[in-house]
Parts: structure tokens; sequence; C-alpha cells
């Protein structure tokens, strides 16, 4: 496979494209907005010459790097590729509609791939002529630097897709993980509860969203904190795929969005893309400082690791993918210090269902139910 199709030139659309360059594939990049092919691959000149300054590859690997990338004038210039990848905007129906346009001009033996962190494989396959040829390819962002890429075949997808998409992966210097076609895929449903309850605990008044970074930061190792990350994701974005994994589990308690974040996005406080969010961006703007308090922090911790632990081993009940897949996706993922499993071993499992359970006594709420599997580990 070494004519490779980009379908959107985001960050997301030209990370993977630079990725796949690296690699030594002939990459043609579309966008529907052609100016930001253009602007996409100035900024990729940019950051490839960084690269070179910081002796992280040499000015002849960056020159094959950027040659090996073209714009693409039109969709029907990735006829020749042996795999599209599309990363564009999260909607079924425009995605639908440009996988079935695709469909017209490709190879009967082009894979057609969607980079979708939420919208369901099958669902976006089901309405292709050939859906066993369409499979999911989901990238963490920035796709150069996250090692992590979830490989997820449809109800629908050849038998033999995932593990020739999983090898190419390996080639391009990534660490695949096969994945259930389900709600979230594993990162993004076993991660839901790091924003989900810090998000809450805000909410509640129990303590300031600088006050719940320090302290998964501090006692959790973790590299940001919850609210720092979805400023550097997008509150937006964020809130989206929270939404549409809680809409694609019909609506499960345990997965349901916050109004804080909702109120946010409404206001536009996105984050650093809009030089504001949970946090001030602006220039000359100082980070609050978190008012320490070591019992508060603790109690924080063990009812977000709480949460977490319990979403991976209902993972591993459920079979979405086998247990070492699982640690590693949430590692090179998402940064995890540890991986789950293991690390509700080191806390103990029983005190993980303790916590657990003696929310569900404080709330009564289904949110803080237990994988069935947890109580017996």
């Amino acid at each position: 496979m070494n004519n490779i199709g980009i379908i959107g030139a985001g960050t997301m659309g030209v990370g993977i494209a630079q990725v796949a360059a690296t690699a030594g594939c002939k990459v043609v990049l579309f966008d529907a907005n052609t100016p930001q092919i253009d602007k996409a691959l100035s900024g990729l000149e940019k950051t490839l010459q960084k690269l070179v300054d910081k002796a992280k590859i040499s000015q002849e690997k960056a020159t094959e790097i950027r040659n090996n990338i073209v714009k693409g004038e039109a969709l029907q210039d990735l006829k020749d590729s042996d795999l599209v990848i599309e990363a564009i905007i999260e909607n079924k129906d425009i995605k639908t509609k440009v996988f079935t346009e695709l469909e017209t001009y490709v190879s009967e033996d082009c894979i057609i791939g969607s980079n979708t962190s939420s919208i369901s494989i099958t669902s976006l396959g089901a309405e292709l002529k050939k859906p066993e040829r369409f499979i999911g390819i989901h990238f963490f962002n920035p796709a150069p630097l996250m090692p992590l890429v979830e490989v997820i075949p449809s109800l629908l997808t050849e038998k033999s897709l995932p593990e020739k998409i999983y090898s190419l992966m390996k080639d391009w210097g990534k660490t695949p993980v096969i994945a259930k076609d389900i709600p979230g895929f594993i990162v993004n449903r076993i991660a839901r509860p790091y924003y989900g309850e810090g998000l809450r605990i805000v909410e509640e008044n129990i303590a300031t969203p600088e006050q719940v970074d320090e302290a998964m930061k501090t006692i959790g190792n973790f590299k940001m904190g919850p609210f720092e990350l979805m400023d550097l994701i997008g509150v937006d974005v964020n809130f989206a795929v929270t939404t549409t994994v809680y809409k694609d589990y019909f609506y499960d308690p345990k997965y349901k969005p916050s109004l804080l974040q909702q109120r946010m996005a409404e206001a536009k406080l996105h984050g650093r893309k809009t030089g504001k969010g949970f946090y001030d961006y602006s220039e000359g703007a100082e980070k609050p400082v978190a008012q320490k308090d070591d019992a508060l922090y603790q109690q924080i911790f063990l009812r977000i690791i709480s949460m977490l632990i319990n979403e991976a081993v209902e993972a591993k009940r459920l079979g979405i993918a086998n247990d070492e897949d699982i640690e590693l996706a949430m590692q090179k993922g998402v940064n995890y210090p540890k991986g789950l499993l293991n690390w509700g071993k080191e806390i103990g499992y029983s005190k993980i269902s303790e916590t657990l359970q003696s929310l569900y006594e404080e709330y009564q709420e289904e949110r803080y139910r237990q994988s069935p599997l947890l109580r017996k580990m």
C-alpha cells in the first residue's frame, strides 16, 4: 500500500499525511476547501524545518517527506489510491456522502478508512457498495507524535483486513491495537470519566478546575489534568464526543454529558484555540494557582481513578479488546502513566469497588454502577 489518499487537510489530516509520507508512501491530500490544503502544507513545511533545526531529521528527509505529499484538486485525484483515510468533520451524513462519491472513483481493491473518533464504523460502511473494504483507522492528535492507532473493523469488514491495516500501521512506526466497533472504541470510551467526573466535581463546588488538575498530576502523575486536556483538545470537540458516546449507548447515565461543558461550548470558550476555556490563554494572563488541600486531592484522585479503572474492567469483560491492548491504548493514546488494569491491581480492586459503592449510595445514580467483573477481581 504505497499510494495513500487523505481527505481533510485539518490538523489531523495533514498529520496522518506526514506519518504516511515519512514511511515513504506517496500521498494525495485533498480538502473540499482548497485554500485549507495550501495552509496545511505551509504549516507542514514549518514543522519539518523545526524537526531539522532540532536535528530530529535531516534536511534530505524533510525534503523527501514534503515531496511525497501532493495536493489533490478534486476527490477524483484520489482515484489511484491503495488506501484512502478520511479525517473530516465528525458528522455521519457528511462523511457518508464523501465515501459514496469516493467509491465511484477508486478501484475495487482500494481500502477506505475513517479516522472518526466516535461514529459507528458499521453505520458508515453500510452505505457503501463494497462495505467489506471499509475500516476504522483512528489516529490520536497530534498524529505524528502520538503512537497509538485504533484499528476498528465493522460487522461487514472483510476478515483479513484488520491484520493488513495493523501490519501497515506497524510499518508506519505506530502502535496499533484492534478494537470492537462500540461507541468510543477503546480510548474514548474508557477515558470519558476523566473528563466527566472532573466536571461533576467542579459543578458540585467540591473543588476548582485547577485543584482537580493538580490532584491528578501530583497524585496520579498524569501529564495534564482533565481541564487542561479539555482546553487542549477543544471543549467543543470533547463535548461532541461525549454526546455521541452517550447517544450511541442509548443514553446510559454513565456517559451523561455535563451541563457546564455544554455552556462552555455554547459560549465558544473552547480552550486554547479560542484563547479561553477553563483557563485564560490570552497574552499576559496568569494561570490560577490551586489552593492545596491534601485530603481533597486524595478524594478527587480516588474518585476519578476508580471510575476509569471500572471502565477498563468493563471493557475487558465485554471483550472490546484484549488486556494488553486495553493497557497499551490508554498509555499510548492518551498518555496515561500506567495501564488501568494494573493500576487497579496496585490500588486494590476491593478499594475501587468500595469507592464506587460509596458514590452509588451517596448519589443514587446509575453513573456509579460497577462492572460485574470488578466485584470478582
